[in-house]
C-alpha cells in the first residue's frame, strides 16, 4: 500500500446485489432498486458505491434495514422520508454520517426522536402512530452493532415480519464473516448452507446434532433463508 493511501473500509465496499438485499430484508426488489438507484427524475434515498452493475455496501444494507422496518408498520411516504433524511444530513457533524444519515451515530442517540418528530410532522401521524414509529425505530436500531466510533459493524436482520420488537437476534450479517452473508451469531455457519441441507430433506434434528447448535438457531437460520419454510 503506497504512502498516504487509505485502506478501503469493507463496510463501504460494493458487496450485495439488489436481489440479495431484497431477500435479506424481505422487501420487493423493485422497492430496493427505487430506494438505492432512484426512478426517472426521482433521486435515490441512499449513497451507494460507484459500481456497474449496482452493488450495495454493508452500510447501505443497514440503512435499508431501517427503511424496511418503517415500511412494515407505516405506508412510507417518499417525499416525507426524503425530507427527514435531509434533516439528518444537515445535522450531521461527520462526513460518514452525512453519507449514511440513516445509520449515523446521531440517529442512534437523540436522533430517533428528532427523525420521528420530523417524519411525523410531514405526514401527520396519530398519537398511536407516533408511538409505533418510535418503537419500530428503536427495535431496528437495536439490531445494529456499532464500533467505538458509532459506525455499524454488524446487522441482526429481522427474520419475523410479525414480531419486530421481541424478535430473536440469532442471525448476523458481518462484512468480515462469510463474505458478508448471514451466519448464525457467534459462528461462521452460513444460513444458506443450513437451508440447502434442510431443502435437500435433512431434518432440523439432524442439523441440530450435526452442527451442535440449538433448535432455535437452526430454525432461525432456515427462516432467514426460507421465510415460508420455518
Amino acid at each position: 500500500m503506497g504512502i498516504g493511501m487509505r485502506r478501503a473500509d469493507p463496510r463501504e465496499l460494493p458487496a450485495y446485489t439488489i436481489l440479495e438485499v431484497a431477500h435479506y430484508l424481505a422487501v420487493p426488489p423493485a422497492t430496493v432498486r427505487y430506494w438505492a438507484v432512484g426512478r426517472g427524475s426521482y433521486a435515490p434515498l441512499i449513497v451507494t458505491p460507484e459500481h456497474s452493475p449496482v452493488l450495495l455496501s454493508f452500510l447501505n444494507l443497514t440503512e435499508l434495514h431501517l427503511l424496511a422496518s418503517i415500511r412494515r408498520v407505516h405506508d412510507v411516504k417518499m417525499p416525507s422520508i426524503r425530507k427527514a433524511i435531509q434533516y439528518l444530513e444537515q445535522r450531521a457533524r461527520r462526513e460518514i454520517d452525512r453519507r449514511h444519515p440513516l445509520v449515523s451515530r446521531d440517529l442512534e442517540t437523540d436522533g430517533v426522536d428528532l427523525f420521528a418528530q420530523e417524519y411525523e410532522s410531514l405526514i401527520n401521524l396519530s398519537k398511536a402512530g407516533q408511538t409505533a414509529m418510535r418503537e419500530v425505530l428503536d427495535a431496528a436500531l437495536s439490531r445494529i452493532e456499532r464500533d467505538p466510533n458509532g459506525i455499524p459493524v454488524k446487522l441482526y436482520p429481522f427474520t419475523r415480519a410479525d414480531d419486530m420488537v421481541d424478535a430473536p437476534a440469532m442471525i448476523v450479517i458481518d462484512p468480515n464473516l462469510s463474505a458478508g452473508r448471514p451466519v448464525i451469531a457467534g459462528t461462521g455457519l452460513a444460513v444458506q448452507l443450513v437451508a440447502e441441507r434442510y431443502k435437500a430433506g435433512e431434518s432440523i434434528n439432524d442439523l441440530v446434532q450435526d452442527y451442535e447448535r440449538s433448535h432455535e438457531e437452526i430454525e432461525e437460520a432456515i427462516r432467514c433463508e426460507l421465510p415460508v419454510a420455518a
